[in-house]
């Protein structure tokens, strides 16, 4: 049976004491690291969210409780009185190293079954198991760690806000259903058979009619809902620092989340951040590095050599120039001993894998070898090597093809490269991406689509170009990232209802479709809508990136896996006919 902790209650936390603590009598609570029998002496290590301390049992202890500490084994739960005493043998290895404490009651509030997997720091255990486990993978100190950076995140976050004048309202959680583009999580209502509501995939348009309610500062910890293939940085449910702000513009909202970030990281990690963080325009971002997220700790900028040879005998160059691509390179500085052929035919692999034809390379040694040689003449390698300021050493990777497959495949590269030369430095580089395209063409279905959500609003110098030129309308959108990981997405907002059914039908959306998805919000802005922007951050993904984590998983308490289930409670799952019934709903056979 197990034991009650009537008559007493825990004093301190594991990790917090320290010799300056010897002589008192404390009370502690927690879970058995390990048990060390020695005879005459038992020591048990015992563990909670603090970190542990170690408990001490010897020939002046009284026989039950000592008997009680000998039957101990791994993960029972106790709680332990005594006093601090100074240890004879001291760990520097850990902050309670100096002290033990000398227990003289002992209650076993919990025993425990041997784990699945041994509970410890550093663990080689398959994540699949330590997932279906997740509440033991939880007592690891990485993990709690983890989620407490993120808890002190979130309060920073508030505090900051709060200070700032922003009003935390929550927004509804069971809204109408507007793809944004990743589908929704539908949910049936049983009072109005037949019908849906949504999750949200993001507070947008609550948000903005507030803003027409005249909160003029509102900040939410929102939870979000998308239903879309699962990668390392996303999960299907997720939270969003979600902020929107009136009678500002773009200045006032960089201005305000650059801010943030600064309190953030003094207030977690101590860090002095310096602002205003560089920015740069998306068509920089996409020529210069293949992405508008780039990762710019390092340099190993893409280079367009197009006009060196488009009049060259390799007809793998000219022919992708012809058909209106390009060619471009990048430079691998000092990794020719590192990128030997074998290693960039592995690379030739990768890049046909992401869309590519494949890969051309010059590898210089104690003289450049080019895969492509026989078809140039000297000067023409020489003012390839002259343009890109290659020099012995060096690597050389060229990709020709359609200019946007040319831009994504050395953009994903140069990530490839940096992280196998180990040449990126461990630090924290923010960048604003500016100056967003309003629209992108779509190639299968031929039409200019919105690149962020319809309410973005345009550069008011690009508005003649709505109905002439799509391709020329920038977009007063920006994104915030971070070491080549995006934390945030905003805009300002259209809020003129004239221009905003002028965007609806640029988008090429009915009538109909305008009334269904969004009509309450064209009706709320007839009746005097301030002009507003605003932005959402992703928690998970900052707190990912502070914690130095690979996976949003390692930052979440109780994530999904790739296929959008949780191993622990086996969910999604089966529901009864009877339910389904009352909704309406008949599941059919695939």
């Amino acid at each position: 049976m197990a034991e009650f902790m009537t008559g007493l209650k825990r004093t301190n936390y594991c990790g917090d004491l320290r010799l300056s603590d010897a002589g008192k009598e404390v009370t502690v609570c927690g879970w058995v690291q390990r048990c060390r029998d020695l005879g005459q002496l038992i020591f048990i290590d015992l563990r909670d969210r603090t970190g542990v301390v170690q408990l001490a049992f010897n020939d002046t202890t009284d026989k039950e409780i000592f008997d009680k500490a000998f039957a101990c084994r791994s993960e029972f739960v106790l709680a332990a009185k005594g006093v601090v005493c100074e240890r004879s043998s001291k760990n520097a290895e850990i902050p309670t190293g100096e002290i033990e404490i000398l227990v003289n009651d002992l209650r076993v509030l919990s025993k425990a079954q041997t784990p699945p997997f041994e509970i410890v720091d550093e663990t080689n255990t398959n994540e699949e198991l330590r997932l279906k486990y997740r509440y033991l993978d939880l007592r690891r100190r990485p993990l709690q760690n983890n989620i407490m950076l993120r808890s002190k995140l979130a309060k920073t976050a508030r505090d900051y806000f709060a200070e700032n004048g922003f009003i935390e309202i929550e927004t509804p959680m069971m809204i109408k259903s507007t793809p944004e583009g990743a589908r929704d999580y539908l949910v049936p209502s049983r009072i109005h058979n037949g019908k849906f509501y949504a999750l949200p995939q993001s507070p947008q348009i609550y948000k903005q009619l507030l803003m027409v309610s005249g909160f003029d500062r509102y900040i939410q910890l929102a939870r979000c809902f998308r239903d879309e293939d699962l990668r390392a940085d996303r999960q299907p449910e997720f939270t969003q620092i979600d902020m929107e702000l009136s009678f500002v513009d773009v200045e006032d909202i960089l201005e305000i989340n650059e801010g943030l970030f600064k309190r953030l990281f003094k207030d977690v990690l101590g860090k002095d951040l310096k602002t205003p963080f560089e920015r740069m325009t998306y068509k920089e971002a996409v020529e210069n590095y293949g992405s508008d997220k780039p990762d710019i700790r390092f340099d190993m900028k893409i280079q367009d050599i197009s006009d060196l040879v488009k009049n060259c005998g390799f007809g793998v160059f000219t022919g992708a120039i012809e058909n209106g691509g390009s060619v471009r390179a990048i430079v691998a500085k000092n990794a020719s001993s590192v990128y030997t052929r074998k290693e960039i035919d592995k690379l030739t692999e990768y890049v046909k894998g992401i869309g590519a034809k494949g890969l051309a390379y010059v590898r210089w040694v104690d003289e450049p070898n080019a895969s492509f040689k026989k078809f140039m003449t000297d000067e023409e390698m020489n003012a390839i090597y002259e343009r890109l300021g290659a020099e012995k050493g060096d690597v050389i990777l060229i990709v020709a093809d359609k200019t946007s497959t040319v831009l994504s495949t050395l953009g994903a590269l140069r990530l490839t490269v940096a992280k196998r030369l180990d040449i990126i430095p461990d630090e924290f580089k923010f960048l604003w991406i500016v100056d967003f395209p309003f629209f992108e063409y779509d190639d299968e279905s031929g039409e200019w689509l919105a690149m962020h959500h319809p309410f973005t609003m345009p550069k008011e110098d690009c508005l003649q170009y709505l109905d002439t030129d799509p391709s020329k309308v920038i977009a007063k959108a920006f994104d915030l990232t971070l070491n080549g990981i995006e934390l945030s997405s905003g805009s300002m907002r259209i809020t003129d209802p004239e221009l905003q059914e002028k965007m609806f039908r640029a988008l090429k959306l009915t009538d109909e479709e305008i009334e269904a998805k969004f009509g309450f919000l064209v009706e709320a802005y007839k009746y005097g809508a301030p002009p507003h922007g605003g932005m959402g951050i992703g928690l998970d993904r900052i707190a990912m990136l502070l914690c130095k984590a690979d996976s949003l998983r390692d930052v979440t308490a109780f994530p999904k896996v790739q296929n959008a289930s949780e191993l622990m409670s086996a969910c999604p799952a089966p529901v009864d006919k009877e339910s389904l019934d009352v909704l309406g709903i008949e599941i059919k056979e695939q």
